[in-house]
């Protein structure tokens, strides 16, 4: 699977309004065939940080995510939004979607 960590910084007056910016990118993001997950996070040490992690099945999904509308239309969205340029790790993994953590459990459950 193509894995995707993206953190954003979003100008404080966009902040608080960074989720119903990019709705309709994750929604349709969500959507895609290919897509594995798509999941937003906002940092508890900066309300204006956002993290963004995602993976598509393989390349060719990967691919076409970035080739779709939605992609291009999201990317004018957030460039509006955002106080400096993104940051991104972008990697192949052997595996499809979360596993499971080796180290923890619940207990008494």
């Amino acid at each position: 699977m193509i894995f995707i960590a993206v953190r954003f910084t979003a100008r404080p007056d966009h902040a608080d309004r960074w989720l119903d910016l990019v709705a309709d990118f994750t929604r349709a993001t969500r959507e895609e065939p290919g897509n594995l997950f798509f999941d937003w996070s906002r940092s508890v040490d900066d309300p204006n940080v956002f993290v963004l992690l995602e993976a598509f099945a393989d390349a060719e999904a990967g691919a076409a995510h970035v080739a779709s509308p939605h992609f291009s239309a999201g990317l004018a969205t957030m460039a509006g939004a955002i106080a400096a340029t993104p940051e991104i790790i972008n990697v192949e993994v052997p595996q499809q979607g979360w596993g499971a953590m080796a180290e923890l459990a619940p207990t008494g459950v």
